[in-house]
C-alpha cells in the first residue's frame, strides 16, 4: 500500500506519483508556521534561497516546492517535514481557508459564473465561516438532488412504504379533487376532454397544444401566464387527460420545486393519484365497486369500460380504494416482458423480490407468477386469471398485457385466496407453483440445460448503462431546463 504524502520522512520521501502533495494544505501551514515566526515572504526567501513571489506561489497553493526547499522551509521555521506536511490544519482559520480554496477551485463554484474571493488575513473570519457554510450546503443539497440509483431506490422504499401503512388512500387528495369536481359541476359517468378544459378554466388556466414540446416533457405549466402546453402527437402512451390533469395537480396540491429526490417522487405519486382521483371520483366509483361486490363480479376491465381509463389506471384506482372501502387487501405489478418489475404496490403479505434496500422495482419476477406467464397465452382480448401457490400464501391473480413504446407490459392486480370470491375469474383451473425466492424456483437453470451448456456459453447482454449512472440532475430529473425555459420564452408572445 503506498505511505501517505503526509507520513514520509525526509529520508524515505519517494517521488510525487505515488501520492500528490495537498498543494493548499501545505501552502496554507507553511504561511501559519511563517507568521508565527514573525517572518515576511521576503525575510522567508532570503534564508532558503528563494524569492518572494516563488514562496507566495507555494503558499498559495500554486507550486509545489521541490524536497531541497522543502528541507530548507523545514530548517528556517524551525520544524520538521512531518509538521509541514502533516494531515491537520494548524488552526480553524487554517481549516476554514484550505475548504473555501478547495471550493473554489473546484468544478460546482466554477459553474456558479461567481467571482473568487481574495483569501487573505484580513478576510474576516465571520465571512469564511459564511462562504464555507454556503458551500457546503449547496453541495449538500446537490448531493439530494443528483440521486444515485441506489438513493432514488431508498426514496421509493420509503414512499412504498407510507403507501403501504394507509393502505394506499389519501382522503386528502380525495378530498380536493371532489372540491374541483363539484365546480365544474360534474353530474356522474366518465370524465370528458370538455369538462376537463372546464376544471383548467376553472383553476384559471388556458391550454394550448403545440408541436414542439420539449421531448424530455410531457406537459409545461407556465406560471407567469397561466398557460399549460400539450402536446399536438396522438402517438403517446399516456392518456392525455391525464398528463392535463397532473399538470393541474401540482397547482391545486400547492407543490413547490422539490429539493430532493425523495420530494419529487412523492410529488409524482400525489398528482397520479389527484389525476385518478378525478376520472374515477371516489363516490361513484365506489358505489359501482360495491354493487360489483355484491355481485361477486370484481374485474378490472369492467372499471376500465366503466369510466373509460386505460387498465393501467384502472387497477391503480383498485388498489387506492379497496382496502378502504371494500375491506379487500390486494397487490399491483407493471412487469416488463423481460421479467423486470417497473412498479409494485402491495399490502396483503405478498413476498415481491427485493433487493438489499428493500427496492422492488428493477426485480425480476418469478417465471411461474401470472404477472410473467400471461405474455406466453395467446388470447389477449380477455384477462389471464391464475392461483399461484407462494411461500407467503396462495393468491389469485388476474393480469392483462399492454404495448408502449418501451416494449410490452403486463398489469396484474392479485388478492389473498380468501378474497378471490369477490372476483369474476375465481373459477379458473390454472394453478400454479412458486418458491421464490428460492434461486432453485427459476433463477437457475434446469439441470439437464445447465450440464449440456454450463461454460459452453457467452452471450453478449444488453448494456443497461442507467443502472450505473446518477439519476438525471436539475429538480426535475430527466427534463432539460435549458430546453423548457427556451420554450416557453419562444411560446410567451
Amino acid at each position: 500500500m503506498t505511505t501517505p504524502a503526509w507520513s514520509r520522512t525526509a529520508s524515505a520521501a519517494p517521488s510525487r506519483q505515488a501520492a500528490p502533495l495537498d498543494l493548499i494544505s501545505l501552502g496554507r501551514r507553511v504561511r501559519h508556521l511563517r507568521k508565527g515566526k514573525g517572518l515576511t515572504l521576503d525575510r522567508l526567501g532570503e534564508a532558503v534561497g528563494t524569492v518572494a513571489s516563488q514562496l507566495s506561489l507555494i503558499e498559495n497553493g500554486k507550486r509545489e516546492p521541490k524536497l531541497s526547499l522543502l528541507k530548507s522551509l523545514a530548517v528556517a521555521l524551525d520544524v520538521t517535514i512531518d509538521d509541514l506536511l502533516g494531515s491537520a490544519p494548524p488552526s480553524r482559520r487554517a481549516a476554514l481557508e484550505i475548504e473555501l480554496e478547495r471550493a473554489q477551485r473546484g468544478p460546482l463554484y466554477a459553474s456558479l459564473g461567481l467571482p473568487t474571493v481574495r483569501i487573505s488575513s484580513r478576510l474576516p473570519l465571520e465571512v469564511l465561516e459564511a462562504l464555507v457554510g454556503l458551500q457546503g450546503e449547496l453541495e449538500r443539497r446537490m448531493d439530494e438532488q443528483v440521486a444515485t440509483p441506489e438513493e432514488a431506490r431508498r426514496a421509493n422504499v420509503e414512499l412504498r412504504a407510507v403507501m403501504r401503512e394507509r393502505n394506499n388512500y389519501f382522503p386528502e387528495i380525495e378530498t380536493q379533487a371532489h372540491a374541483v369536481l363539484d365546480a365544474v359541476g360534474y353530474a356522474g359517468g366518465p370524465v370528458s376532454q370538455h369538462l376537463i378544459a372546464d376544471i383548467a378554466a376553472h383553476l384559471g388556466f388556458s391550454l394550448h397544444h403545440v408541436g414542439d414540446l420539449p421531448h424530455s416533457t410531457r406537459s409545461v405549466t407556465d406560471l407567469k401566464n397561466r398557460r399549460i402546453y400539450l402536446t399536438q402527437s396522438q402517438r403517446t402512451d399516456h392518456d392525455p387527460r391525464s398528463v392535463l390533469l397532473q399538470a393541474l395537480g401540482h397547482y391545486v396540491l400547492e407543490h413547490r420545486t422539490p429539493e430532493n429526490y425523495g420530494e419529487f417522487l412523492r410529488q409524482r405519486v400525489a398528482t397520479n393519484y389527484f389525476a385518478a382521483a378525478l376520472l374515477l371520483p371516489e363516490k361513484p366509483t365506489v358505489e359501482y365497486l360495491k354493487r360489483a361486490k355484491a355481485a361477486k363480479e370484481i374485474a378490472v376491465e369492467d372499471i376500465r369500460d366503466t369510466f373509460a381509463v386505460s387498465y393501467e389506471t384502472a387497477a391503480h384506482r383498485f388498489t387506492n380504494l379497496a382496502t378502504e372501502h371494500l375491506d379487500i387487501r390486494t397487490h399491483f405489478q407493471k412487469t416488463h416482458k423481460s421479467g423486470i418489475i417497473y412498479k409494485a404496490y402491495e399490502n396483503d403479505g405478498v413476498t415481491f423480490p427485493q433487493d438489499h434496500t428493500g427496492a422492488i422495482e428493477g426485480q425480476p419476477s418469478c417465471r411461474r407468477w401470472t404477472s410473467r406467464v400471461v405474455f406466453d397465452v395467446q388470447d389477449k382480448f380477455r384477462a389471464y386469471n391464475q392461483y399461484t401457490d407462494t411461500p407467503s400464501g396462495t393468491y389469485w391473480c388476474t393480469a392483462r398485457t399492454e404495448r408502449a413504446a418501451s416494449g410490452e407490459f403486463s398489469l396484474s392486480i392479485g388478492v389473498p385466496y380468501a378474497q378471490v370470491k369477490w372476483f369474476r375469474g375465481r373459477d379458473t383451473d390454472i394453478r400454479e407453483t412458486s418458491f421464490c425466492p428460492d434461486e432453485s424456483c427459476c433463477r437457475r437453470p434446469p439441470a439437464d440445460l445447465a450440464r449440456e451448456w454450463s461454460g459452453q456459453a457467452w452471450p453478449s447482454a444488453r448494456a443497461h448503462s442507467h443502472l450505473l449512472a446518477a439519476m438525471p440532475p436539475g429538480a426535475f430529473p430527466g427534463v432539460d431546463e435549458t430546453e423548457v425555459y427556451a420554450f416557453l420564452a419562444a411560446h410567451s408572445g
